[in-house]
């Protein structure tokens, strides 16, 4: 069992925060999922069309993301939150990654719905999970390097296990050891909102397509949602 815990000077910081806990378990990684690369498809298409276009930093949405940004220190135009980085990756190129399908449907939701969206494999997380101001002591090794050590500046808000940091920034990106993989078969996946007031039911709606993808391939998904006003999430 896992544990998603929000530390009180982050609740303080974004009272309104509301993050969405989608845990699968069993999944089957390396069989074909058709409604996901329909779904990517369906995005590409109307981007293609003129029709639809990804929430870009003009959105409320992401604006308050860049505005998060800034408060911890982070300049969010040159670090971008992962969801303003795959909206502009996809306006500009018209298709979205193929990195493996558990990815390419956090991705499609999180682009789709301008969400930020992440992934944790956690059968490599050790311990509860925490999102929390950085020290500075911590250390972190990027997705794809995993030769490279970093650390983040103090101040900036990360996800971490007992071991090291899971996310920098944040939601900018994501470690190497508990990125997901095709043989990835118990992961968290997490979508984020700073106003829940306004965009709760977004999230709910987010959360609820994500599971429907993940449900066709893996034995068991539940939904979990942490914020300031509610106790930790157990995946």
């Amino acid at each position: 069992m896992t544990t998603f815990r929000m530390s009180p000077a982050v609740a303080d910081a974004f009272p309104h925060t509301l993050i969405a806990v989608v845990t699968a378990t069993g999944l089957r990684g390396h069989e074909p999922w058709p409604a996901t690369t329909a779904a990517q498809q369906n995005l590409e298409q109307q981007v293609a069309a003129g029709t639809w276009a990804p929430a870009d930093e003009s959105d409320p949405r992401i604006e308050a993301w860049h505005t998060a940004y800034r408060s911890f220190g982070t300049n969010p135009r040159r670090t971008r939150p992962s969801v303003d980085a795959l909206g502009r990756r996809l306006a500009k190129k018209g298709t979205l990654p193929r990195i493996n399908p558990a990815v390419d449907s956090y991705n499609t939701v999180s682009v789709s719905h301008g969400l930020p969206a992440g992934a944790f494999d956690l059968d490599q997380v050790t311990g509860d999970i925490e999102i929390r101001h950085a020290d500075g002591s911590e250390t972190f090794t990027p997705l794809g390097e995993p030769d490279t050590t970093e650390h983040p500046k103090p101040g900036e808000i990360i996800y971490t296990d007992t071991t090291d940091v899971l996310t920098r920034h944040w939601n900018h990106r994501d470690a190497h050891r508990t990125r997901v993989t095709e043989d990835s078969t118990h992961i968290a996946f997490v979508l984020e909102t700073l106003h829940a007031t306004r965009d709760g039911h977004l999230l709910k709606t987010a959360a609820g397509e994500l599971q429907d993808l993940l449900t066709e391939h893996s034995a068991q998904s539940t939904v979990h949602y942490l914020s300031p006003a509610h106790p930790p999430a157990t995946t």
